[in-house]
């Protein structure tokens, strides 16, 4: 019987796994708020704050959200059953995983960002006090 010794490499896989958890919660969770709670307060954010007209932008920030949420989710589900089942046709190396979610990641911080700076294209910029 093969015995599998637990190293760095193991523990890092593992680790990197496991942060796939919150973060398909947190944004399945903030696309279901937007969806259908209505809540706009994470629509476009920039510096924390939305901006005018949140509910315009709300669709574009859910769609983001729910795409990167549902591609790591399926990500984590393929990894399962080959893990647990052993369903050989999804069978994933941890390069293939981790680039997927990687990918995913990155994608969705430059979707967010775009949208938060779309959102405030033709904003009137604030002028700020100046201190003599």
């Amino acid at each position: 019987m093969d015995s599998i010794e637990f190293n760095v490499s193991i523990a890092t896989h593992l680790l990197l796994f496991m942060a796939l958890f919150p973060m398909v919660f947190i944004w399945l969770r903030r696309a279901y708020r937007i969806i259908f709670k209505k809540d706009y307060s994470e629509v476009a954010l920039k510096r924390g704050e939305p901006p005018e007209n949140p509910e315009k932008y709300a669709p574009y920030t859910a769609g983001v959200n729910l795409i990167a949420g549902a591609v790591i989710a399926s990500t984590i589900a393929a990894l399962l059953l080959f893990t647990i089942f052993g369903v050989m046709a999804v069978q994933m190396p941890f390069s293939t995983w981790s680039a997927i979610a990687g990918s995913t990641l990155w994608m969705k911080i430059f979707a967010d960002y775009i949208v938060s700076r779309q959102a405030r294209l033709f904003a009137p910029k604030k002028k700020g006090s100046k201190a003599k």
